[in-house]
Formats: C-alpha cells, sequence, structure tokens
C-alpha cells in the first residue's frame, strides 16, 4: 500500500503512518499530564526530533555525493529522504536518556513513546497483511511527441522509470533536471515521462522553453496511468525491474538522492 486515496487527494501512507504514531503519543502524553499530572510532551518532542534528525543526517550522509552539488538541498525534506534505522535507533538512544534525565516523567514518556511505536508498528504491519498485487507494465499505448503511438511493453527487457507529470505541477517541473541528468547517467535503464491529460501542443511548447533533453516523452491524454493507480497525485515515480514487475513507487518530487536510492534498488531486483 502507497497511498491512501480520499477524494482527488492522495496521502503517502508512510506519512499516514508516522503522523499517527505521533498523535498516539501525544495522546498519552497529554493523559499522563491530567492522570499523573507530570508533563511527558516536551520530552516527547525532543525524542520525535532526535529521530528525525538523525534519519535525515544519515541519508545525507550516505546520499552526500548528490547533496554537495546542491548543498540548500539537504535542508529540503519533501524528497523523503530519511534512513529509518537509523532515526529508530535514535529514538531508543533519545528516550533512555531523557528517561534516565527525569526520573518524575520517566514512566510518562515511556508509555508515550511505546505508544508511538506500537502504532507505527501497527501500520508498517498492514502493507503485509494486505499485499498488494504484483504490478506489471501497463500494457497500454501511448503517443510521442511526434504523434507516433508507443506501447509501454516495448520498453520491457531492462529496468523501467515512468515518471507522471504535468507542466502545471510545480514539483513536477522541479525534479525534471534530476530525472533527465539520470536518464543520461544511466543507459541501462528506460526512462519514459508520461504527461497526464495535456494536449501535444501544451507539452511541445513547455518542453521547447526548457533544456531538459528528455528522451521518451509520451502523452497521456486519457490519464490511462493515473487510473490504473487509482491516484491521480502528480508527480509519480514508477519502479520496474528488467521482469516488468513494479518494485518500488514514489508519490512526491524526487530529489538526484533518493532517485539515486531507488535506482540502486532497482538494480539489485
Amino acid at each position: 500500500m502507497e497511498a491512501v486515496t480520499i477524494g482527488p487527494l492522495a496521502f503517502p501512507f508512510g506519512l499516514l503512518a508516522l503522523f499517527g504514531a505521533l498523535l498516539a503519543g501525544l495522546g498519552v502524553a497529554k493523559w499522563a499530564a491530567r492522570a499523573r499530572r507530570v508533563d511527558a510532551e516536551s520530552l516527547l518532542w525532543l525524542v520525535v526530533l532526535a529521530g528525525l534528525v538523525a534519519a535525515r543526517l544519515t541519508f545525507v550522509f550516505l546520499y552526500q555525493d548528490q547533496y554537495l552539488a546542491a548543498p540548500w538541498s539537504m535542508l529540503d525534506i519533501r524528497d523523503g529522504g530519511f534512513f529509518g534505522p537509523a532515526g529508530l535507533l535514535a529514538i531508543a538512544v533519545a528516550t533512555a536518556w531523557l528517561a534516565w534525565r527525569n526520573k518524575e516523567r520517566r514512566a510518562s514518556l515511556l508509555y508515550a513513546v511505546g505508544a508511538g511505536v506500537t502504532v507505527w508498528m501497527a501500520a508498517a504491519m498492514v502493507p503485509l497483511a494486505m499485499p498488494a498485487p504484483r504490478m506489471q507494465v501497463p500494457q497500454i499505448t501511448l503517443v510521442d511527441t511526434s504523434g507516433r503511438n508507443i506501447r509501454l511493453e516495448d520498453f520491457a527487457g531492462k529496468p523501467l522509470v515512468i515518471n507522471l507529470w504535468a507542466s502545471w505541477c510545480p514539483p513536477c517541473r522541479r525534479e525534471m533536471p534530476v530525472l533527465g541528468a539520470a536518464q543520461l547517467r544511466h543507459p541501462e535503464v528506460s526512462f519514459v515521462f508520461a504527461n497526464q491529460g495535456e494536449s501535444q501542443e501544451t507539452v511541445r511548447n513547455y518542453l521547447a522553453g526548457e533544456s531538459f533533453g528528455l528522451d521518451n516523452v509520451l502523452l497521456d491524454s486519457g490519464r490511462q496511468l493515473t487510473s490504473i493507480l487509482g491516484s491521480g497525485a502528480l508527480p509519480t515515480t514508477l519502479f520496474f525491474n528488467a521482469q516488468g514487475v513494479l518494485v518500488d513507487q514514489r508519490m512526491g518530487e524526487l530529489s538526484a538522492a533518493t532517485l539515486a536510492q531507488r535506482l540502486e534498488s532497482l538494480q539489485l531486483r
């Protein structure tokens, strides 16, 4: 399960799980403040901050080459670049330290962190309990900017990345240079840029005003791919292995680092 769709809105499942865990921890902390007259909420926020910072810094360190090319991008957490194990370790260490230093708030803090971790672990089990069917490269035909029919299955035989985008979508435009550079660096991977719902003239005029140099720009005027996914969220990027099986999906903007992470995973599957 990649996302929860409500009407026209789509929410990444991992983000919802994180918010659910945070709300559970804050709820227990507030209950403790009323029932035990002990305020552990401020300590809980320190634990959360420690986990997020550790997860982000570790990810930045692992993909430092990509971030050093644009140092300020290290602060842009919209790319979803976090290393979960480091975050969990930091949460455990911070909880132990704060519990040791704050004897009177120890029990409340442990209850709050325990509630949050329990909710997060339960949410993590949902995709395992409700596995999605293995999605293959959709057997549909799209049109390129010259009007020629292109079948997506014709890209089978090596890893395939399909990016769903539109010219009116700011994060789509921001990630285009990243995807274009990756297309040049990784000839062993096919990249397809499937525009969603716009006319040939709109797409051609937009690309003419940019210097992306993208290959395989296709027009999905009927938004077939968003119908197959059950979500119209843009940008969305799909990662298929050489056997044509979907192995990863990113809903939201990609940075050079988060794209590199997924390409590494794609090569191994």
